[in-house]
C-alpha cells in the first residue's frame, strides 16, 4: 500500500519541486544545485528501492505483536484513527530524537540531514537503513492494539505531511507555528548553528517539542546554515549511507576498552573516548564553510538529468513488479537501479573512471536486452519496446563518448561558496 500512495503522490511531488524551482529563481534565491537536486533524489529512489525488501520488518513485526499480544481489539473507529495518528507522531517524536542523539540510529538517519540545501528534495532524501531498527518505537502501538491497516496509513499520513515543511520560500506563520510543524521550525532542526542543535523533533506537532525542551524558534539574527557537522563532500549514494556507520566501526575498533566498543554505538554520535581521541581526532567543526558543489557543464548536466530520469521512471516498474517476479530477479534489479544511481552520483562528482564505468552499464543493459528478450527475469519483451531499450542505451553511449572531455577534476572546481 505504501509503495502505491507513493507513486501516486510523486507527480504531486515532482510539480511541487518545479514551482518551487521557478519562484525562487524569480526571487533570485540560490534554493537549488543541480548535483544536490539530482542525487537528494537519487537517495529518495534507493529508499524506496530497499524499502520493497525492508517493508515486511515493520509491518509483518508490528502484526505479529498485535496478534500475540495487543491487550485490546481496537475497532475501526474515527476515535482510534485521531488516537492513533497522535500516537504515532508522538512516537515518531521519541524516534527522531533517539535517531539525533544515538550513533546507531543517527548512522540511518543522518542521510536525511547531508544536504547543504534546503528544498522540498531534501525531504525525498531519505535513508535506506531506517526501517531496520525504526519498528522498536511503534510497538506500543501494537501491544495497545491499534489495527495494522490503520498503523499503515496513519504513518503515511504522518510521513506524507512532513514533505511541505522542507522550503525556505514559506516564512513565519504565526501561531501555526506554536502548534504543528512547520518550514520555519523544521528549517531549524535541519541547521548546524550550535544555538539550534538537536531542536524540534516533531513530525506533525511541534508541541512534543515544546513539551520535551527541545523547542526553538528561528532567529533572524541566527541565519540557519544546513548540513550536517561532518560535511558528506561526496555525492556517491552508497557513501551517504554508510559513513557513519563506517566512522563508529572505525572508532570502535581504535578503542581499548569493550565498554567503549559498545557504548560508541548508543552514545551520542560524536563521542570518542581519551584514547580514541587521541588516535583518530575529529576535525574541528566550521559553521561557515564550502559547499561541496562540483561545476558541470550544460551537456554533462543534461546528461545526467537524461540517465536520472530514466532510472527514476523505471523504478516505478520496479515497485509493481518486484512482487511478482523471483528474488534473485528481484534483488539484481534493484542493483542495476542503484548502480546506475551511484554512476550519476560519480558524474555530478566529476571523477573519469566513472565514465568506463557508466560505458559498461549501458553495454550491459542493451546487451541483456537483445540477447534474453527479458527485463530482469520479468516476462518477455515487446520487440518494440526490446528495440527503444538497447537504442536508448546505445544513444546514451554516444552522448557519454562526446562528454569524455566534460569529466575533469581539480581542487578548483569541487568546492563553491555561497
Amino acid at each position: 500500500m505504501q509503495e502505491q500512495v507513493i507513486t501516486f503522490a510523486t507527480p504531486v511531488f515532482i510539480v511541487l519541486i518545479l514551482l518551487e524551482m521557478i519562484i525562487s529563481a524569480r526571487r533570485g534565491q540560490s534554493t537549488y544545485f543541480f548535483s544536490d537536486t539530482i542525487n537528494s533524489m537519487g537517495l529518495g529512489v534507493i529508499s524506496q528501492v530497499t524499502s520493497a525488501f525492508f517493508k515486511l520488518l515493520l509491518i509483518g513485526i508490528y502484526a505479529w505483536v498485535s496478534a500475540h499480544f495487543s491487550l485490546f481489539k481496537l475497532p475501526n473507529a474515527w476515535w482510534v484513527w485521531v488516537g492513533g495518528l497522535l500516537l504515532y507522531d508522538f512516537l515518531y517524536y521519541w524516534l527522531h530524537r533517539c535517531g539525533h542523539e544515538m550513533a546507531i540510529l543517527w548512522a540511518a538517519h543522518v542521510v536525511h540531514h547531508q544536504s547543504e540545501r534546503y528544498n522540498l528534495t531534501t525531504a525525498l532524501r531519505q535513508t535506506s537503513s531506517g526501517p531496520l531498527l525504526a519498528w522498536i518505537f511503534y510497538l506500543p502501538m501494537a501491544i495497545i492494539g491499534v489495527p495494522v491497516e490503520i498503523f499503515v496509513v496513519i504513518g503515511l499520513i504522518d510521513l506524507l505531511y512532513q514533505f511541505w515543511v522542507h522550503t525556505e520560500l514559506i516564512g513565519k506563520l504565526g501561531w501555526y507555528d506554536r502548534v504543528f510543524v512547520s518550514p520555519s521550525n523544521h528549517r531549524v532542526h535541519h541547521a548546524t548553528n550550535d544555538i539550534y542543535l538537536d531542536k524540534n523533533y516533531g513530525g506533525i506537532l511541534i508541541l512534543w517539542d515544546r513539551l520535551f525542551g527541545t523547542f526553538i524558534e528561528e532567529m533572524d539574527e541566527h541565519k540557519v546554515v544546513y548540513g550536517t557537522r561532518k560535511p558528506l563532500r561526496s555525492w556517491n549514494p552508497i557513501t551517504a549511507n554508510i559513513e557513519v556507520y563506517q566512522a563508529v566501526i572505525k572508532d570502535a575498533v581504535l578503542a581499548s576498552s569493550w565498554i567503549d566498543k559498545l557504548r560508541f554505538w548508543i552514545k551520542h554520535p560524536g563521542w570518542q573516548p581519551a584514547d580514541v581521541a587521541q588516535k583518530n581526532p575529529h576535525a574541528p567543526f566550521e559553521l561557515h564553510h564550502p559547499n561541496f558543489e562540483p561545476q558541470l557543464s550544460p551537456r554533462l548536466k543534461w546528461y545526467c538529468a537524461a540517465q536520472f530520469l530514466f532510472i527514476f521512471l523505471i523504478t516505478t516498474h520496479f515497485l509493481a513488479a518486484h512482487a511478482s517476479i523471483s528474488t534473485i530477479s528481484s534483488v539484481l534489479y534493484a542493483a542495476w537501479l542503484i548502480g546506475g544511481l551511484v554512476v550519476v552520483g560519480g558524474l555530478t562528482e566529476l571523477k573519469p573512471h566513472y565514465l568506463g564505468i557508466e560505458a559498461a552499464r549501458l553495454l550491459f543493459t542493451a546487451g541483456f536486452v537483445m540477447f534474453s528478450g527479458q527485463w530482469f527475469g520479468e516476462y518477455p519483451l515487446s520487440e518494440p519496446l526490446k528495440i527503444g531499450i538497447v537504442a536508448v542505451a546505445m544513444l546514451s553511449l554516444v552522448c557519454l563518448f562526446a562528454l569524455r572531455d566534460q569529466i575533469k577534476t581539480s581542487d578548483s572546481n569541487q568546492l563553491s561558496t555561497n
